[in-house]
């Protein structure tokens, strides 16, 4: 079964093409950060002009590279939610039109659900139940995955998710947006810092998460230390220290209190070199397994919005004709 996916769940355009036995065939990326930084953030009209602008090129590219034409799909997959409202809809009206012109099925796909099966597409070996780490711009989570659409939620965080965390920490230190990965690049070059900041809501039972509070503290010490590059640099360390030992004691919970030794890390902060290092090392000593899509499939893709849609309708699951049913918000559960 071939697949095109169309993801435009918020800042990115993401087009791909997945055959059901030949894997990955094709994928494209338009990303909107250079739009978007003039404003210090996504700015969510402008955000679906820009999908307007990009879905036809990228469906073109992607057939083009993997030497196929339109009417040979045989379903077309779209992120219909979680996401801002405007992009949703302008990716599910050019997947539903599509569909309609090719006569072929259409599926609305769960933006999460795509991140959390990313690993799998690249590792078909990995098998089910494993308890995922989904962290990103939008989310921080622990999930339960025990089978193709059999969810459960562990933990979420109460304010911010981690990636935004990172983000308005660096706006705070006047790091131009998106400033989260400057500022974990920043971490990674300092060899010590001084600062020992709080491992928020790991004194009390649980897998939810904080990190509003731990932005707080990085302000405050960013106002009184000398705010220069040296400071920025020390801070950023601490912070990104603070963030993976909280993460890491929040896994190892949610490891023992299932039982499963199967962790994958999704999400655009699953790039994160210091969280990657540390995880992988920690589950090796206990004997477990890892799993880390590739960086190109943390953020947000077609891909992995191609390769679920192919998993459900393979399974014959498919979307009403007629109609455009997107969410801004849709519980993964």
């Amino acid at each position: 079964m071939l697949v095109l996916g169309i993801e435009s769940s918020c800042d990115e355009t993401g087009i791909a093409i997945y055959d059901s036995e030949a894997g990955l065939l094709a994928h494209a990326l338009h990303s909107q950060i250079d739009t978007h930084r003039v404003h210090g953030g996504v700015v969510p009209e402008l955000a679906s002009r820009d999908h307007v602008n990009y879905l036809i090129p990228l469906m073109n590219d992607v057939l083009n590279q993997a030497a196929l034409d339109k009417t040979t799909l045989d379903g077309i997959a779209y992120t219909a939610g979680p996401g801002l409202i405007g992009a949703l809809l302008v990716g599910a009206c050019f997947a539903k039109s599509l569909a309609y012109a090719l006569n072929v099925p259409a599926l609305g796909i769960h933006h999460l659900e795509a991140h959390l099966l990313a690993a799998k597409m690249e590792t078909p070996s990995l098998e089910f139940p494993f308890i995922a780490l989904l962290v990103s711009g939008g989310h921080c989570q622990l999930i339960e995955v025990k089978a193709l659409g059999e969810y459960r939620l562990l933990g979420d965080t109460l304010d911010d998710a981690v990636g935004e965390a990172f983000d308005k920490t660096a706006k705070l230190m006047g790091i131009p947006y998106p400033g989260g990965p400057v500022l974990a690049a920043l971490a990674d070059q300092c060899e010590t810092t001084p600062y020992r900041f709080p491992r928020p809501m790991t004194d009390r039972p649980g897998l939810d998460f904080s990190f509003s509070g731990l932005k707080t503290h990085s302000l405050t010490t960013w106002n009184q230390s000398a705010k220069d590059e040296k400071a920025c640099s020390e801070i950023a360390k601490a912070f990104q220290l603070a963030v993976v030992d909280t993460l890491i004691i929040k896994c190892k919970r949610a490891v023992q209190e299932s039982g499963c030794k199967r962790l994958v890390v999704a999400g655009g902060v699953g790039a994160n070199k210091a969280l990657r290092l540390a995880l992988r090392e920690w589950m090796t000593g206990i004997g477990g397994e890892i799993y880390f899509p590739a960086l190109e499939y943390c953020t947000d893709n077609g891909a992995m919005v191609a390769y679920a849609g192919c998993l459900r309708m393979l399974n014959g699951e498919h979307d009403a004709i007629i109609g455009v049913d997107v969410k801004a918000r849709w519980p993964l559960a």
